[in-house]
């Protein structure tokens, strides 16, 4: 029985370990704008808030100096849509699974 508590106990600590190398590491820099914060997410899934108060989430497909495209759009199957980087307020990221 104590050998079995054991292999547990090591399996949950293994599972600890990780879930914390799994957890992305997000900062940003001085300096940093919502496109440079943008193009280090391309291929990653972001939120989007807009200036309007809207949000659109999906993969960063794109970024160029006035606009960002995002594929695999949630809750739209097989769109992808364009928005201006002036029209966001916010880029939410989930850094932790």
């Amino acid at each position: 029985m104590k050998k079995l508590a054991m292999v547990a106990l090591t399996l949950l600590f293994c599972l600890a370990l990780a879930q914390g190398a799994l957890a992305e590491d997000f900062a940003i820099k001085s300096g940093d704008t919502i496109r440079k914060v943008l193009e280090s997410r391309v291929g990653t899934r972001v939120t989007l808030r807009l200036a309007d108060g809207g949000e659109l989430a999906g993969k960063v497909r794109v970024v160029s100096k006035k606009l960002v495209q995002l594929g695999e759009l949630s809750g739209r199957d097989y769109y992808d849509g364009v928005i201006e980087l002036d029209k966001i307020s916010a880029v939410i990221v989930r850094v932790q699974e």
